[in-house]
């Protein structure tokens, strides 16, 4: 076997070719001959032919996928460039992994997630609000795949505020004022469903740390669901239609409970308010009469785990994640004003349900 070097003309035009160290190796059955060029992969695939120190450059049993597998190393070395990427971009900030999030941290090793989310994650720590918000974990997946989530949240309670505060005059009219106390307790138990409403459905970038091996099959199921069923996945990662419909079943449950809970507050707060107030003014009695709790608390659970979650999960996942961001990525302020035109108008469905139905 013989090692040499040589140079290589690049296969431009003639007169503008340059000159490039190549590696040749020959064997009278292999001949291979690599340009070396400072970080390109192909450095990668050569150490993986030539085999570890001391192999006798032997092309089998050596890599990953044993005898031919080189293919396979090169691939993985391709799939890995978002990997490679990002560890640079963390050292040109100056910065180590030491210092990231310990689940982004591990990501970014892991090559699990683009340059892109490292540059969002640096820029939003500039801020002292979002770095302290950063580090949780719930709000650092949200945050990282979406910069404007606190946005939304803002608008949503914002425009629940006004629709749920319309709709409780519109019911109550001239009692409006005499029943404020109940007024107030209907409210805030919408605004904490609106906030679960933006919160739940909101794409991620997954961090989640991988399952305990003795995991059931359920649990693992779910855990490799996206939180949005539309969301688009990272490169690298894919989720296969019945991990969208997963992410669809489990955020249901989980606003069901989140729904019927905070309707069991809510309520037991108002008949609590209602039943205060005929203490005091006995000329109220039969004016007010008290909700049932456990019918107007299933209902609403039921409500938010089907239309309220559907809705979100499109608004979220596709409006705005797939069709809107792409084409207002630079205008981020008409970006959200397009998010807050859309999500009041979806907000004005529940407008409606609470004239109707309360």
């Amino acid at each position: 076997m013989a090692i040499a070097f040589s140079y290589l003309a690049t296969p431009s035009s003639l007169s503008n070719s340059k000159l490039i160290p190549s590696f040749s190796l020959s064997s009278p059955s292999l001949r291979l001959s690599l340009p070396l060029r400072r970080h390109s992969h192909r450095l990668s695939a050569l150490r993986f032919a030539l085999g570890p120190p001391g192999g006798g450059g032997s092309f089998g049993g050596h890599g990953r996928g044993g005898g031919g597998g080189g293919g396979d190393d090169h691939d993985a070395h391709d799939s890995n460039d978002g990997d490679n990427d990002a560890l640079m971009l963390v050292a040109q900030a100056g910065r180590s992994l030491d210092t990231l999030p310990a689940d982004l941290a591990a990501a970014v090793k892991a090559g699990k997630i683009p340059a892109s989310v490292v540059t969002r994650f640096l820029e939003l720590e500039k801020s002292a609000f979002f770095r302290w918000l950063l580090q949780f974990s719930g709000f650092r997946e949200r945050l990282l795949a979406d910069d404007l989530f606190l946005a939304k949240i803002a608008m949503e309670c914002g425009v629940g505020v006004f629709t749920k505060t319309a709709a409780e005059y519109e019911k109550r009219r001239e009692n409006f004022f005499k029943e404020i106390e109940i007024v107030f307790a209907d409210v805030v138990m919408a605004i904490i469903a609106d906030f679960m409403l933006v919160y739940l459905p909101a794409p991620t970038v997954a961090l989640r740390p991988p399952l305990a091996l003795n995991a059931g099959p359920i649990a693992k199921f779910f855990h490799g669901c996206p939180d949005n069923a539309f969301q688009v996945a990272l490169s690298g990662a894919s989720y296969s239609f019945l991990q969208r419909f997963g992410a669809i079943a489990r955020n249901g449950a989980k606003l069901f409970a989140v729904g019927t809970a905070s309707s069991l507050v809510g309520t037991a707060m108002t008949n609590a308010l209602i039943n205060a107030k005929k203490a005091v003014n006995k000329t109220s009695d039969g004016e007010i009469e008290n909700v049932p709790i456990l019918s107007t608390s299933a209902a609403y659970g039921v409500y938010m785990a089907v239309s309220s979650n559907l809705r979100y999960q499109v608004v979220a996942g596709i409006i705005e994640q797939r069709l809107l961001e792409p084409l207002l990525h630079q205008h981020k302020l008409m970006l959200s004003a397009l998010c807050f035109a859309v999500r009041t108008g979806n907000t004005w469905v529940d407008y409606a349900r609470w004239i109707g139905v309360q």
